[in-house]
């Protein structure tokens, strides 16, 4: 045989024997048929609700209480996990005490609280350290009485009396936490921010100077009365202290989400409006509601039985009639019915904070995917820098207010008896329908197109 020809017949062998070993170890792995998810959702976090990929609609000056925003579009967002519920007294006071917990570990230096942590240096060169960290295994977090109240008598500077109560001083129960900054010098790079923790109650006092308020100043967030009731006198920077401190100490989180490296925040505006309309679904359509000339707001419904006008949110009625729906100030977290995506006070009790900064042009310039405006500056800045969005109307918002597309703002800074928060978090996409892989699709003939091709032929 030539011997050109054996050196080619070689070389094909090679290249065969090369590429069905690759096939055999899966080096290149054929793509498989895509199928759509089997389940309703993907499991989500305790508390929280699966809110599918969609897009909405976002009008302009119609639904704009405070600007002639004429801007009008639609935009799609990823899938997300949101509370079902606003952050109520409980859950926030978990993370009060748990931040004054490790306030007053450190202050106490028992070496039987701590233990040596490795940390593990990024660098080769360098020799990994230890580094002391609380041992919450010997703390009851759960406990009847918090840590901190149990050794108050040891933490002067840190507990008061007052009343007969025993008060945190607000300057020092504070929690840093790190984020990327939003503009500023500083952008784009992790920084940290210390947050001082402790609502503000005098907010009820402050924000209605002439009226009756001392009963809800001194037990609103203190007393297990009002523990599902949502929290208020928040700013915007506790809100976000929170929901990173959430992501922290939350050890229930799905391994596959923990691997995605997702964690809790603020939603965005354009996230929570989406959520708040029931998305495409329109929570507003359901059977019972009462037509209105703002399309998103559900302030009433009719009994099937007494044929009544029932409040179905929280909200303020007209001049000084805030009990025809049931409380003449916030309500229980779970009170009412939940919308379409089952998250409940969408619309009323309080109005919540979002992630995002306020401006009034802001959908002429964001992004129609995912939109966020994102802006960090100091507490000293100008008021109008400082500007967040709040959505969803209050107890002492009239009915206009209630509209998920109506925009409002507060300084970051502010805090008020009317605004509290929820958390989301990223969620995977689920595969739908849509996207399942079929056979090949051949378009038939009408009669009439046959008899036309035949003829030409």
């Amino acid at each position: 045989m030539n011997s050109k020809f054996v050196k080619i017949a070689t070389v094909l062998a090679l290249t065969s024997s090369i590429f069905f070993a690759c096939k055999s170890s899966k080096i290149y792995d054929v793509p498989s048929a895509v199928r759509p998810f089997a389940g309703k959702a993907p499991l989500a976090p305790p508390g929280m609700v699966y809110i599918p990929a969609g897009t909405i609609f976002e009008r302009g000056a119609v639904n704009d209480s405070l600007t002639a925003d004429t801007t009008s579009r639609r935009v799609s967002l990823s899938a997300f996990f949101i509370d079902e519920t606003e952050v109520s007294n409980k859950q926030y006071r978990k993370f009060v005490d748990w931040v004054a917990d490790s306030v007053a570990v450190n202050m106490l230096k028992d070496p039987k609280y701590f233990y040596n942590a490795k940390i593990k240096s990024k660098n080769k060169s360098v020799k990994d350290s230890t580094a002391k960290r609380i041992n919450w295994g010997k703390i009851d977090i759960n406990g009847k009485v918090p840590f901190w109240q149990a050794n108050s008598e040891k933490l002067s500077g840190l507990v008061s009396i007052q009343n007969g109560k025993k008060i945190l001083n607000r300057d020092k129960a504070t929690f840093t936490y790190a984020h990327v900054q939003a503009g500023g010098p500083n952008a784009g790079k992790t920084v940290t921010d210390t947050v001082k923790v402790v609502p503000d109650n005098n907010v009820w006092a402050e924000d209605f100077p002439n009226s009756q308020s001392d009963f809800l100043v001194n037990n609103y967030f203190s007393i297990k009365g009002f523990d599902n009731y949502p929290v208020v006198g928040v700013t915007w920077k506790q809100a976000r202290a929170y929901s990173s401190w959430r992501g922290i100490i939350s050890g229930s989180l799905d391994d596959n989400l923990r691997d995605l490296g997702v964690t809790f925040t603020l939603p965005t505006e354009a996230q929570w409006e989406y959520a708040g309309s029931g998305g495409e679904k329109n929570a507003e359509n359901a059977e019972g509601v009462v037509e209105t000339t703002s399309k998103n707001v559900i302030p009433s419904y009719i009994d099937k039985k007494t044929k009544k006008n029932l409040p179905i949110a929280n909200f303020k009625q007209g001049e000084g009639d805030y009990t025809r729906d049931g409380s003449i100030q916030t309500v229980p977290v779970k009170s009412y019915a939940p919308n379409v995506f089952g998250l409940y006070n969408m619309q009323g009790n309080v109005s919540e904070w979002t992630l995002d900064a306020y401006s009034p042009s802001a959908r002429e310039f964001v992004a129609d995917r995912d939109p966020a405006l994102l802006l960090d500056v100091p507490d000293s800045d100008a008021d109008v820098m400082k500007r967040k969005a709040v959505k969803g109307g209050s107890w002492k918002d009239n009915a206009h207010d209630l509209n998920t597309t109506t925009r409002n703002y507060e300084v970051q800074d502010g805090a008020h008896s009317y605004i509290g928060f929820r958390c989301v978090m990223s969620a995977p996409e689920v595969i739908t329908n849509q996207l399942k892989t079929r056979t090949i699709i051949i378009a038939k003939k009408s009669k009439k197109a046959a008899k036309l091709t035949a003829s030409a032929n």
